[in-house]
């Protein structure tokens, strides 16, 4: 079990903790943004980034984990991660892991019994791993008390076999092992197409394009306000050039429609971005710079 004590944002009356599954170095970027990766871009402006962007071969450093949110009445999760013993015969990268997840999740004060609502952004194989976990071969509810909530888009598109296609080889199998027995249990909630208000202090905003029905989560409490901005950006990289997308984005167009839809909503204004995959703390601020953005962490 780790020593190091997670740390802990504080927006309004709500605080924020970061549980980390796992941080990954050695990705090239020319992989993670095809088609649009610049090398000059880093040689030009590697002095002024942030630390800890890419590691020492320059190859970039992503992350993988969960929010933690407790209000003064309930303990919520915003996405999964990925979870341990999948089976996922087309990314065997994320596949049959052991991670010590829940672990962590204990050493930043929850158990699973105490969560009330996992919030999900969208139902991608690092974002909905631990709702389930084996028990005697079968897959369970992680959190046994709480209701699973996410876009309604995003089940119908995943349930079904319209999603069955290159574009989406990364998640096969994920709905079957990591959303359907939720599902089954009769612990989901879905959010309609044009997202919504929730639990007064969250609302499900739409931002579509790096999956079909994905949605970005505010946060308001106490005058404070904060942004979780799901796979709208893989990286900071990004923040730099909103036209990049990454590897993973189906609906390219839409992707960096959205994107630049949330860049310019909190560039400049006192809103934490708390981010899904970015390295570091994997929160932040962004600020204009120029014609463009920059990215601060926290």
């Amino acid at each position: 079990m780790s020593t190091k004590i997670p740390k802990v944002y504080q927006v309004g009356d709500v605080t924020v903790t970061r549980v980390m599954e796992m941080m990954l170095d050695g990705i090239p970027p020319e992989v993670y943004f095809p088609g649009s990766w610049d090398p000059m871009f880093l040689e030009e402006n590697r002095n002024s980034l942030p630390a800890g962007l890419i590691d020492g071969n320059s190859q970039l450093i992503v992350s993988i984990g969960t929010w933690v949110v407790k209000t003064p009445k309930h303990t919520i999760l915003i996405d999964t991660a990925t979870g341990n013993d999948k089976n996922l015969p087309l990314n065997p990268d994320l596949a049959d892991l052991q991670l010590p997840y829940l672990e962590r999740l204990k050493e930043a004060g929850v158990t699973p019994e105490e969560v009330g609502y996992v919030l999900l952004t969208h139902l991608h194989v690092d974002h909905v791993g631990w709702n389930t976990k084996l028990v005697d071969g079968k897959w369970v509810p992680t959190f046994p008390n709480a209701k699973y909530v996410f876009p309604l888009a995003e089940q119908q598109y995943y349930s079904s076999e319209a999603s069955h296609n290159k574009a989406n080889e990364v998640n096969f199998n994920v709905y079957e092992e990591s959303v359907l027995p939720v599902v089954e249990a009769g612990l989901t909630q879905t959010i309609g197409p044009e997202g919504g208000e929730f639990l007064d202090i969250f609302k499900f905003i739409p931002t579509p394009g790096h999956s079909i029905g994905q949605m970005s989560i505010g946060l308001k409490s106490g005058g404070e306000e904060a942004l979780f901005g799901a796979d709208v950006m893989h990286h900071p990289l990004q923040v730099y050039n909103p036209q990049w997308n990454s590897m993973y984005c189906e609906f390219t167009d839409q992707a960096r429609i959205s994107r630049l839809r949330v860049l310019e909503f909190i560039a400049d204004r006192p809103v934490i971005y708390f981010s899904t995959h970015f390295p570091e703390s994997a929160a932040g601020y962004v600020t204009r710079s120029g014609d463009g953005y920059k990215w601060d962490f926290i």
